[in-house]
């Protein structure tokens, strides 16, 4: 009986490892244990090779010490408080089938409009372009009407300018996505490009979306100036 429980915590330890969003939840002790055990049973039977029993699951959760250390934590809480929210509005986003004809229509777009808030993205099967909404009809000529899988206006781009800290702070992305998701946003688009976060969605939870990073932000000031990182200086 002993091994079993050691078989399962081991097993639930190295699940909710490998899930930040569950680390997070528990580092930041805002976690249902109980659903938490619900989410990732059936991840464990299967790693398992058996069934067990639920009650025990939940034990071998709140057992759990995270990967995710509070260090981790606390560099998540600096970057966000060194962060900035701006936002574009009138923005489109066109999607279209990736090929060489299209993507040397995306870098002539680059260049062309250098000067124009113009975010391109490309995946193995698409490229995607976040513009302003202004440049839709020149955009569109660029490219023919049977390679655009996916076209959408009237929306707007919420950009998070960071310190580079970012670059080697593991879930501070997924805090701001996170926070966003709890207010029932559906995010349109996402890209990270360097110290800037941007995020797509639609003109309509524009001022969801700001006031909710801008609380996000100013919460981790005064956690901050609680308790400011050793070796710094409040501000």
């Amino acid at each position: 009986m002993v091994n079993e429980q050691i078989s399962i915590s081991k097993t639930v330890k190295q699940v909710i490892n490998n899930d930040l969003s569950l680390q997070d939840a528990l580092t930041r002790r805002y976690a249902n244990y109980t659903a938490i055990a619900r989410i990732i049973k059936p991840k464990v039977e299967r790693d398992l090779g058996r069934k067990i029993n639920f009650e025990s699951l939940v034990t071998s959760v709140k057992r759990v010490k995270p990967r995710f250390e509070l260090a981790q934590a606390r560099g998540i809480e600096n970057v966000l408080a060194q962060s900035v929210v701006n936002v574009r509005t009138d923005v489109a986003k066109l999607s279209i089938e990736k090929s060489k004809r299209s993507l040397d229509s995306a870098r002539n777009l680059m260049a062309s409009y250098q000067e124009e808030f113009l975010q391109i993205s490309e995946s193995n099967a698409a490229i995607t372009m976040v513009f302003d909404q202004k440049l839709l009809p020149r955009v569109h000529k660029h490219f023919n009407d049977d390679d655009i899988l996916d076209e959408q206006s009237d929306l707007a781009a919420v950009i998070i300018h960071s310190p580079v800290e970012i670059v080697r702070t593991a879930g501070v992305v997924l805090t701001i996505y996170a926070k966003i998701a709890e207010n029932h946003v559906n995010i349109e688009d996402t890209v990270s490009c360097f110290t800037d976060t941007i995020i797509v969605i639609r003109m309509g939870e524009v001022t969801r979306t700001f006031s909710t990073l801008t609380d996000l932000i100013s919460e981790n000031r005064m956690k901050l100036k609680r308790h400011p990182i050793k070796g710094e200086i409040p501000k």
